[in-house]
């Protein structure tokens, strides 16, 4: 596969810890509505999946901490615990041709069947377009849109901004959390944190 340094080369990468108010989508509003093609050419439309609850996750494999989550299978498990609940899971790769991450369908396959990646679909936005709308800065970046359309929490996958596995197990998973909340009727309790991780590698 293209442009998947190891942990090693890509341990020295910065991370990029945004402020949530740099966010271009505001939590509490109406989720932007948006076209992406999939793994296997197909147009998947996120107001589709009206109804439903729905994960975005921004993803780039040659991230070490999207290594992190995915190496130790805590980003698996998370993706497996939400589509249990009923939740539909978008991981989202907005790198741009010729920069780290970027994949093809072919290869992106091939890392969903090695990594055992559970989520709804795959889904590329090689222009940028969708990730810029919504403000995404780091992989991984988590948005939570609930039934009704409206997103109700961005931020990081927990609150340990490292690439170090070790901290997963004293972490607080904020989008469990929030799915849990959201399950049970209660209004999300952290609807917004600081996402952290590599830069998504936007196309210039």
């Amino acid at each position: 596969m293209r442009n998947l340094p190891s942990l090693a080369v890509t341990a020295m990468a910065t991370i990029a810890l945004a402020s949530p108010l740099a966010a271009a989508q505001r939590t509490g509003a109406i989720a932007q509505d948006f076209k992406l093609t999939d793994i296997n050419g197909k147009t998947v439309q996120l107001s589709q999946f009206r109804g439903k609850t729905v994960v975005l996750e921004w993803h780039n494999p040659g991230c070490p901490f999207v290594a992190k989550h995915y190496n130790s299978g805590n980003m698996q498990m998370t993706q497996k615990a939400a589509r249990q609940q009923g939740a539909v899971w978008l991981t989202i790769n907005s790198g741009a041709k010729g920069k780290q991450g970027h994949m093809t369908g072919a290869e992106a396959k091939s890392l969903i069947a090695k990594q055992n990646i559970q989520s709804s679909n795959y889904l590329f936005d090689t222009k940028g377009l969708v990730g810029k709308a919504y403000g995404a800065k780091t992989t991984p970046h988590m948005y939570i849109v609930d039934g009704a359309g409206v997103l109700v929490y961005q931020g990081g996958i927990d609150d340990k901004p490292t690439a170090n596995p070790a901290d997963i197990k004293e972490a607080r998973n904020h989008v469990l959390a929030a799915l849990g909340e959201i399950k049970s009727g209660d209004k999300v309790s952290i609807a917004q944190s600081r996402p952290y991780g590599c830069s998504v590698k936007y196309a210039s």
